[in-house]
């Protein structure tokens, strides 16, 4: 599988850029699967739930199953959470997973900056950062810089450097 990421630091436009890439790559007939990061505790389950009360119990996986889609919520009860690699591993086979956030580590990625965050880029410090997605114009920025918006440009990017 391809992976590819998008970084940047937070409300700089990460979460819509993957938005409409997954739809702009997907309508271009590819298999697109995510990876979100979140440096928050986060819980796909609702108290109350059934499954829920499962992982309260103490169950280390717990599939979640339905017709229209199945969830499988592992409980890490205080391991180290797993590399990138590990998780990508548990994926099905697709044409190209994109990462959101995992900046520390060294797949390619497209850095997306907006002026409104008041953050320096990740670009000049981050080898694995290709390419820019801005809101505004870039100068001095030794890689290539696209508008934020365009998402088809980004995405012919993205396309180009996996090979697809």
């Amino acid at each position: 599988m391809k992976v590819y990421g998008v970084t940047g630091w937070k409300n700089a436009g990460k979460t819509g850029l993957m938005e409409r890439l997954v739809a702009e790559i997907t309508g271009r007939g590819l298999r697109v699967s995510t990876v979100k990061h979140a440096h928050h505790s986060t819980d796909v389950d609702q108290p109350g739930r059934d499954s829920h009360r499962h992982r309260e119990a103490g169950a280390q996986e717990v599939m979640l199953a339905s017709p229209h889609r199945w969830a499988l919520m592992h409980e890490l009860r205080g391991a180290d959470e797993p590399p990138l690699e590990e998780l990508l591993a548990r994926l099905s086979p697709v044409d190209l997973v994109l990462v959101e956030g995992f900046k520390r580590d060294h797949h390619p990625k497209i850095e997306a900056h907006r002026a409104e965050t008041a953050k320096p880029l990740l670009a000049g410090e981050n080898p694995s950062v290709r390419a820019v997605a801005a809101d505004t114009p870039q100068p001095g920025c030794a890689l290539p810089v696209f508008d934020l918006d365009d998402t088809g440009a980004i995405a012919d990017f993205i396309l180009r450097e996996v090979g697809l």
